[in-house]
């Protein structure tokens, strides 16, 4: 995390005292930033970057792309 944000989310009494921990209460910050940006460890989503990126340096363009999915689609569709 570069910058950390506070932030206040309702929990229940019990859970409230198991995160009078520092350990604990940032081990479930990181768990939330991973909720919300499932990308950061998601080896799938990494793998699509990478295919995205070497793409582009191969001159693909989102036009292929489309031109691409069109010429599947019209052929699944025949």
């Amino acid at each position: 995390m570069n910058q950390v944000s506070k932030i206040e989310i309702p929990v229940s009494e019990a859970t409230a005292s198991a995160l009078s921990d520092a350990r604990r209460r940032e081990a479930v910050g990181r768990l939330v930033d991973r909720m919300v940006q499932p990308g950061i460890d998601d080896p799938l989503i990494a793998l699509l970057s990478r295919i995205s990126v070497e793409a582009q340096a191969c001159g693909v363009t989102e036009a292929d792309i489309e031109k691409e999915l069109a010429a599947y689609n019209a052929e699944r569709r025949s």
